[in-house]
Formats: C-alpha cells, structure tokens, sequence
C-alpha cells in the first residue's frame, strides 16, 4: 500500500467520496453527509487529505482532516476535524483505517493541533469501533449534525 496526499478534488478522492456517500445513504436514508466541505479545507498547512493506493496503483482508501477553531458549532480552538475516513469494502480489515488514522494524526500534530475531533454515526460501528480502539473517547457535538440524534462525537489529545 501507499498513503500518498492528493487535492480533496482530485479524481481519485472524488470517486471514493462519491463510494463513502452511497455508503451513507444506504446506512442512514439521507442522502449522505450534506456537511458544508471545500477543497481548499484540506491544503496544507490547514489540512490534508491522504488516498491509499493498492499495489496496481487503485485507490482503495482515504481519510482527511481539516482546521477546526473555536466556532458557533462546538468546535475549540487547536481541533483538527478528521472527515471522510473510508475503505472500499473488498479492503476492509486490513488495518488500511488505522494507517490513515495514524498519518493524519501525525500531520495534524505537525501542524500545531492539539485535539483530533471526529463526528460518525450510530449506524457505523465499525467506525465506532476504530476510534474507540485509537484512544479517542466520547466528547461534545459539535459540526453540522450536532442537534441529530444518531450522531456521535469523539475526540483525542494530539
């Protein structure tokens, strides 16, 4: 595998944005995450968005996060908001999630944040699973679907 960074809009993170929103859809009923995401949100030194190529060059997996500060939806000041973490089905349980997590979080420590913030889902307990096994414990809402009920938050000290 190769964790590489590409832009949020490039083909390959279009494609599996577009496979992680199905994904949604079918999980949840709505669509998908109508989160407000600009592509500009994942340049350095604001972020970074990371696609994991399989060995014939597939993009197989991503993750990104972006800079969170204190705002009117929860947010503090030093978050780093992780979002889009996916894994094409035919890849998962390969530890792929865990090695993006773990590169995002080192680039977010890089970068001067102090807290990696995510928001998932009650119907994703894979994801659930993860995070809770990565150190990251229950906090506040915040973002966009903090008022929704099947919305859960987690946060880990950088």
């Amino acid at each position: 595998m190769e964790i590489r960074p590409v832009p949020y809009d490039h083909p390959d993170a279009v494609k599996l944005d577009a496979e992680v929103q199905a994904e949604y859809h079918v999980r949840y009923g709505d669509g998908g995450d109508a989160t407000p995401m600009d592509p500009a949100d994942f340049r350095p030194p604001n972020g970074v968005y990371l696609v994991a190529y399989d060995e014939a060059g597939v993009p197989v997996a991503s993750g990104g996060w972006r800079v969170q500060d204190a705002n009117g939806e929860g947010n503090r000041d030093g978050d780093a908001e992780l979002k889009r973490m996916y894994v094409i089905e035919q890849m998962r349980g390969r530890g792929l999630a865990r090695r993006i997590l773990a590169a995002l979080e080192e680039d977010a420590r890089a970068a001067g944040r102090v807290r990696m913030v995510l928001e998932t889902g009650t119907k994703q307990p894979e994801a659930i699973a993860l995070y809770a096994s990565s150190g990251y414990e229950p906090c506040e809402k915040f973002g966009y679907y903090r008022f929704h009920e099947e919305s859960l938050c987690y946060a880990k000290a950088l």
